[in-house]
């Protein structure tokens, strides 16, 4: 039986200061809805409340793909002193006495007078490609995910409890047994503990405002809807897990760098698939993100001149584009950290190797020192590159596109699933995740080439652009969870890091 409940979306995701946002909404029963408007960060500040009805509708048997199409039940017009960041849209109905909540969203981009020098894009297009609101997502065969509906329970909020993380904090739990009871014990999406902004940036936001880090922020699809916003900036940052990028998307963050912009990518698996932005409304988003991925060969590109937007991976040898040239590593090069069966008992923390870089100033850390591990730093899913050791210490062989200058400042095990070790196994018919990367990467997935990336590496790195832009890396989605538990050395990393590049 289904819960009666309110759900909405807002639309568009992302606008201008003093711009207006419409919400659309569906309301069991026709029930009205309390609306609470916030902006989350150091603190929840509510800023626009109001009860409004707003009819009971149904959902499209393919509002997964296409949509759910329903009608504006109140448009709110942004105070242009509200400030750029995340605002949650609380909705709220009365059922029997009980409240029934959830949850929507929308982003304020910055103002164009805005005073700081912090950028960060929120990884939404990650948030898409795991909503599996309506049915299906791009994990369980949709090859299109629509913007215009409502996220899934998990995506936008989740009560504390054991369990919250997808990376397991006190191993072992090969079966992960803490995460999926939490999922379930609270209705949550099967796939929330992977995407989201309780996760990941949320937390990461929170830590720099108490710390009197103004940050400003925008969505993913910004970077490709409103690409000059990002010349404005000293220090562009990507947290938590980002995985979905457009090739706009990639051109605006490598003309940046290029240009002598800094990025820090405080992320995993980022950038790892391709994907295209379509459909566009007359307000001007795009309302739908197309991505074919293990069905690459049915994408309208495939074998044409357009081969090189293909939404395979983008270390896939048609693509020819490894994000390593952006980010200097690839989850392809990575695997996973405290997932499972794989790397089950890791440290959940790098081990250092070039202390003397200017990253690590104040923090005592000396060669061969774990760094993260008590706030189990390195987790869920991390990036690395193809290196070699030279007396002792670790230094890429840029045969996979990481660029020369890029240094191993850190770096602990990470593996990807195979046949045996998948905690979702694929059908005997498809490949497994390592049989499938090493097809895209090397045309082959037979042994010698899955045994070219079985032994990954989760690495905390930076390299310089030609054109003065630095980048940095943690290699692990889990950095933001270091500030969240008040590691010290993490914290004073990340000190070093905004102060001198931002």
């Amino acid at each position: 039986m289904a819960i009666e409940t309110v759900t909405g979306y807002c639309w568009p995701q992302s606008i201008a200061s003093g711009a207006a946002v419409a919400l659309h909404l569906s309301s069991a029963g026709d029930r009205p809805v309390d609306i609470e408007i916030a902006r989350l960060g150091a603190e929840r500040t509510v800023v626009w409340t109001d009860t409004i009805d707003a009819g009971d509708h149904p959902t499209p048997l393919d509002a997964d793909s296409h949509g759910c199409n329903w009608p504006v039940a109140t448009t709110v017009a942004a105070d242009d002193q509200w400030p750029s960041g995340y605002y949650e849209v609380q909705l709220t109905i009365d059922v029997g006495g009980k409240p029934r909540q959830s949850h929507a969203f929308f982003v304020v981009r910055p103002r164009a007078n805005s005073t700081n020098t912090i950028l960060l894009q929120l990884a939404t297009n990650t948030w898409h490609a795991y909503n599996d609101f309506a049915g299906r997502n791009l994990y369980t065969g949709n090859t299109r995910a629509s913007l215009k509906r409502p996220m899934a329970r998990g995506y936008l909020f989740k009560p504390a409890g054991a369990g919250r993380r997808v990376t397991t904090i006190n191993p072992p739990d090969r079966d992960m047994n803490a995460h999926v009871g939490y999922l379930r014990m609270n209705h949550l999406s099967g796939w929330a503990g992977s995407a989201g902004w309780p996760d990941w940036e949320w937390p990461f936001l929170a830590w720099a405002e108490r710390n009197g880090y103004g940050i400003d922020v925008m969505t993913n699809a910004d970077l490709e809807e409103h690409p000059n916003i990002v010349d404005r900036y000293q220090l562009l940052l990507s947290v938590g897990h980002d995985e979905y990028w457009s090739g706009p998307m990639r051109d605006t963050v490598e003309s940046f760098i290029a240009g002598g912009g800094n990025v820090a990518f405080f992320s995993g698996n980022t950038a790892l698939w391709q994907v295209r932005m379509e459909d566009h409304d007359n307000a001007g988003p795009a309302t739908a993100m197309v991505g074919y991925k293990g069905q690459f060969k049915d994408d309208p590109v495939y074998d044409t001149d357009r081969i090189s937007e293909l939404t395979s991976i983008w270390s896939d040898h048609l693509i020819g584009r490894p994000e390593n040239q952006m980010t200097g590593v690839s989850f392809t090069r990575g695997g996973y950290h405290r997932i499972g069966r794989r790397v089950t008992n890791g440290a959940g923390g790098y081990t250092v190797y070039r202390p003397e870089h200017w990253m690590f100033d104040g923090t005592g850390i000396d060669y061969g020192d774990v760094l993260g591990a008590a706030a189990t730093t390195v987790g869920y899913e991390c990036d690395g590159c193809e290196y070699t050791v030279v007396d002792g210490l670790p230094h890429p062989t840029g045969a996979d596109g990481t660029p020369g200058s890029f240094e191993i400042l850190g770096m602990v095990p990470a593996a990807h699933f195979t046949r045996t070790t998948a905690g979702r196994p694929p059908k005997p018919h498809e490949p497994s995740e390592i049989e499938f990367l090493a097809s895209r990467v090397f045309d082959s997935r037979d042994a010698t080439a899955v045994k070219k990336i079985a032994a990954g590496q989760a690495m905390l790195g930076s390299y310089v652009s030609p054109g003065g832009g630095t980048v940095i890396t943690s290699g692990s989605t889990d950095w933001a969870h270091g500030l969240a538990g008040r590691d010290e050395q993490i914290e004073r990393i990340t000190r070093n890091i905004l102060d001198r590049l931002g």
